[in-house]
């Protein structure tokens, strides 16, 4: 069934139930309002430290949002993009483009002007819901795309070139739009990270995106009495996804406008969150500060808490034997997956094997899973190949991309581009990215398996390693070495503790710097690499 069901159960069978909290920890005076309230007077989200929807105002304002849209001709198939930071607005507005039959084109918050324009076009989108932090942007492309688009700004005093969301969806019915939506209708585009250019545009099926929702419910053991707390950008498929087991189990989920220990901490506490979806790095900071005794767990009600889960890059297994002397109670599970295979889960490690705590896990429900050579035959247990995945979730195609499209689906496999291998066990571990592979001197190293070594010790809070030309051995490995706060460490300390790596495997070039990660938690190689790449580097020591 198409995902708009799921809302529309929920808000007849859990209609005054909270669905949805907004929390923003920048406002330091509590104000706890709820939407109907909020509407009355129409401040941007920032006015607020607390905001909260049923499950019946959720759908009553997707309906708005589908009716307004159908009001202004927008049929079935066509797109609207989405480009707003996380906000109670957010999924209201992709669950009536949804309703409306159209296809929600969600957007990084990243984007420049001219990758906004870019994207704007790829998809074809008709609408575009922005929100204040994006004037600047849009403003720079506004006198090209207003001709050909409607645009909505999802904030307080509406620019001339764009209508007022809230007056204008207030003045739409509430009751369901008569749109008969079917299971293999387009529901969603979503874009690439765009690592190798600009980002290509992934269309999924409403079956893609009811999978990811039953799998994660599935995954976690999602229940009614789960409140999952959501950081993440919900542009991407990881957030939205994980969103997707609360609202298959209708279950509350709770929206955190920030990332910091105290404040992930104080939401988990105050709303009585069960499930955390955390990246590493975050991870790491909520660690360090239980280190120094900057956050105390004494000072949280966080009993109740019974899951975390880490997902969008590798996990080192020392982060986690580090988390679980904390919260020895906790479940843990990681969940690999890609934008072109509806997010996280289609390999997962699940709750009971934390013995395995390094692999990616096993086939998601619903998957299938194979390493192959570069021939494409499978290999053996042990050796390295890449990782293909197949199932209800594969995206349809890179749209109106027909070649990029045939490079990577091949007989409804997914070809990942990620080097994996299998152990006794059936289980699958990261190598790394296919491209990311450093060759040299002839030998493949592969950076995943140096920055899981690095990060194991003490004085090191992150780690990326990248390629750099040289002249007679083509490629060798640089270590870009993050500090922990109040540490310092010099290029022989890390070379010492390099000497238990095996000697082709040691990094060459030691760089004491910050670890660009993008929004999704990904070492951003790509801008690391135009950094580093063919500069002369100044060598740094005794930096912290």
């Amino acid at each position: 069934m198409p995902i708009t069901d799921l809302l529309e159960r929920n808000a007849k069978l859990f209609g005054d139930e909270v669905a949805l909290v907004e929390i923003n920890p920048e406002i330091k005076e509590e104000q706890r309002v709820t939407w109907k309230e909020y509407e009355l007077i129409q401040p941007t989200s920032t006015a607020f430290y607390r905001r909260q929807i049923t499950w019946k105002v959720f759908d009553e304002k997707a309906n708005r949002v589908a009716n307004l849209l159908i009001e202004r001709g927008v049929g079935k198939g066509q797109k609207c993009a989405i480009l707003l930071m996380n906000c109670l607005e957010w999924l209201p507005i992709y669950f009536g483009i949804l309703k409306a039959g159209a296809v929600a084109v969600p957007l990084n918050f990243r984007f420049t002007a001219e990758e906004i324009d870019y994207c704007l076009k790829a998809s074809d989108s008709d609408v575009l819901f922005y929100g204040p932090e994006f004037i600047g942007r849009i403003e720079d492309i506004a006198e090209k795309i207003k001709k050909e688009m409607l645009l909505y700004y999802v904030g307080d005093q509406t620019p001339p070139y764009a209508e007022d969301y809230y007056r204008q969806s207030s003045n739409s019915s509430s009751s369901a739009p008569l749109v008969l939506l079917e299971d293999k209708d387009d529901a969603a585009i979503y874009f690439s990270s765009g690592t190798t250019g600009f980002p290509k545009a992934i269309l999924h099926i409403h079956t893609a995106l009811m999978q990811s929702a039953k799998m994660e419910a599935i995954h976690h053991e999602t229940t009614r009495n789960d409140t999952f707390l959501c950081i993440p950008p919900l542009y991407h498929t990881g957030a939205k996804m994980h969103w997707f087991g609360s609202l298959y189990t209708g279950s509350r989920a709770v929206l955190l406008k920030g990332n910091s220990p105290e404040a992930i901490f104080r939401a988990v506490s105050d709303e009585n969150c069960t499930i955390v979806w955390l990246l590493v790095p975050w991870a790491q900071d909520i660690l360090s500060a239980l280190d120094t005794g900057r956050l105390k767990l004494e000072d949280y009600h966080l009993s109740q808490w019974r899951l975390m889960h880490i997902g969008a890059q590798p996990v080192p297994p020392s982060l986690i034997k580090r988390w679980l002397h904390y919260f020895p109670e906790h479940k843990y599970d990681t969940n690999y997956g890609l934008s072109e295979s509806t997010g996280p889960g289609c390999v997962h490690l699940g709750l009971d094997h934390v013995d395995k705590v390094g692999a990616i896990g096993v086939p998601g429900y619903g998957w299938k899973v194979k390493i192959v050579d570069e021939e494409g035959n499978i290999v053996n247990k042990g050796d390295i190949g890449e990782l293909c995945v197949k199932g209800p979730g594969v995206m349809v195609c890179y749209y109106k991309n027909k070649e990029a499209t045939d490079e990577i689906l091949k007989d409804g496999w997914l070809f990942t581009g990620d080097m994996a291998k299998e152990d006794e066990d059936g289980f699958i571990f990261l190598v790394d990215r296919k491209k990311d592979v450093i060759i040299s001197g002839g030998e493949n190293l592969y950076p995943v398996q140096i920055e899981s070594f690095l990060v194991k010790h003490e004085k090191i809070h992150d780690a990326a390693v990248i390629g750099l030309a040289d002249p007679r051995l083509g490629e060798i490995a640089a270590a870009i070495i993050q500090v922990e706060e109040g540490q310092t460490m010099t290029e022989e300390e890390v070379e010492h503790f390099c000497v238990d790596l095996p000697r082709y495997k040691r990094p060459r070039k030691i760089i004491f710097a910050d670890v660009i990660r993008n929004a999704t938690g990904k070492i951003d190689k790509p801008k690391l690499r135009e950094i580093y790449c063919g500069e002369h580097l100044v060598e740094r020591q005794n930096m912290g």
